[in-house]
């Protein structure tokens, strides 16, 4: 089965509009839930033909461009960064190994990136004005709710968007052109009470934000979760925000409930100055169980708190480099400590799977306009061999793949909060 793609005639159709991609548009004001109509006129002066569908403005001479959206400023800076830096490395590998052979001709890759700042309207900006220099290729972005904003953008106007972190399940669910390399929520949701089942947890509770689209999913799917797997759900509070930095009324309720294990689906910039301390302030001391988005807490632990508090904080995640020991990641931890003198993190590691699977699908569908890479991406029989692990893509472009459980300790002997690889986790 192959994700639903594209017909022939509008491969073929597509072929001399997305040949020369430069264009102005002209989009309406979107939120993540809506849709963005699009025109596009072209301005491209560079020198194409209709009739070789491999020459776009994504390609200028023997240059093929990835455009890179993600937050490189503001509070969610260390997601769009790292990114960014697994995207730079896997692109300095292929240019070095040779660059990428399509049609007999060889051509190294660049990228263009753009600061969406964490923000879903400047995450919009960033994709059309990539789609206005002709990019039809894109990496982005880091968090659900900045790829919502410019999925339908993708598909209206037939640009291939690989999103290395965007978990939520409706980004790829029947979207042609938008593929991912991380899993999604409800996969992520079910690992998470799968893990407090087998680990003898009945009581869990839930303190999550009701407002944002990451966040919400996560609870949705793992509560459904703890439905089948017969867990008992003793307490669910809510806040508004992603920004909220009072969280002591909500666990106040899960101690008075008897909570054994509560479930954060946040951020890394609340968990570690407010989330953590306040839960155990409130006289929470058992297991904070959080997802992907909690990687990195041990970067906003403020000064002067005990620094014991961060024990048992857990959360789900894509990639550890102690866990995943095959060649394709043995060498990109290898070059990536080498290149910027730091262990690479889940977001380094996804943002580099993406380029990795970019090349991948160009050289497979021997072309790199967005329809044939779309093609090619879409076929669910085809293999990637990544940092991340090796996976296919089911019908909605998310990866086949298993995840890991990550947890967080403080170690006296260095006087420091350590982040630790715990088991791989999988579905039963």
């Amino acid at each position: 089965m192959k994700k639903k793609v594209l017909a022939t005639l509008l491969a073929a159709s597509m072929t001399a509009a997305l040949a020369g991609c430069g264009s102005s548009n002209d989009t309406a004001a979107s939120t993540s839930d809506s849709s963005s109509d699009t025109t596009a006129e072209s301005t491209d002066t560079t020198d194409t033909t209709t009739e070789a569908s491999s020459d776009s403005a994504a390609a200028s001479g023997d240059t093929i461009t990835l455009g890179v959206i993600g937050p490189m400023t503001g509070s969610l800076a260390v997601y769009g960064t790292h990114v960014s830096n697994g995207a730079e490395l896997a692109v300095e590998q292929i240019n070095e190994a040779g660059g990428i052979s399509v049609g007999g001709k060889t051509y190294t890759l660049t990228t263009e990136s753009k600061d969406d700042q964490g923000d879903s309207t400047e995450c919009l900006n960033s994709m059309n004005a990539l789609i206005s220099d002709g990019i039809q290729l894109v990496i982005g972005s880091a968090t659900s709710g900045c790829t919502s904003a410019i999925t339908s953008v993708a598909n209206s106007e037939g640009v291939c968007l690989i999103t290395p972190s965007g978990t939520a399940d409706s980004l790829t669910t029947a979207m042609d052109y938008v593929f991912r390399t991380c899993f999604k929520d409800s996969f992520q949701g079910k690992l998470a009470a799968q893990y407090a089942k087998d680990n003898g947890y009945t009581k869990v509770g839930i303190v999550y934000c009701s407002a944002d689209t990451y966040s919400a999913g996560l609870r949705d799917a793992f509560t459904a979760a703890c439905g089948d797997l017969g867990l008992e759900i003793v307490a669910e509070e809510s806040v508004a925000s992603m920004t909220e930095v009072d969280y002591s009324n909500q666990f106040n309720k899960m101690v008075s409930a008897g909570a054994e294990l509560v479930f954060t689906p946040f951020y890394y910039d609340v968990m570690g100055p407010y989330l953590v301390p306040q839960a155990r302030q409130a006289g929470f001391d058992g297991i904070l169980l959080g997802a992907d988005g909690v990687d990195n807490t041990e970067t906003t632990i403020p000064d002067g708190v005990d620094l014991s508090v961060y024990n048992n904080v857990m959360f789900v995640n894509h990639y550890s480099t102690e866990l995943a020991t095959s060649d394709v990641s043995s060498n990109f931890v290898e070059t990536y400590e080498a290149k910027y003198g730091e262990t690479p993190n889940n977001f380094d590691a996804l943002g580099y799977d993406a380029v990795l699977v970019y090349k991948d699908a160009i050289e497979a569908a021997g072309g790199f306009t967005a329809a044939e890479v779309q093609a090619a991406l879409a076929d669910t029989s085809k293999t990637y061999e990544c940092a991340s692990g090796t996976f296919s893509f089911d019908e909605t472009g998310t990866p086949i793949k298993s995840g890991v459980l990550m947890g967080y300790s403080y170690d006296e002997a260095s006087g420091s909060v350590v982040k630790n690889a715990i088991q791989t986790l999988s579905v039963n």
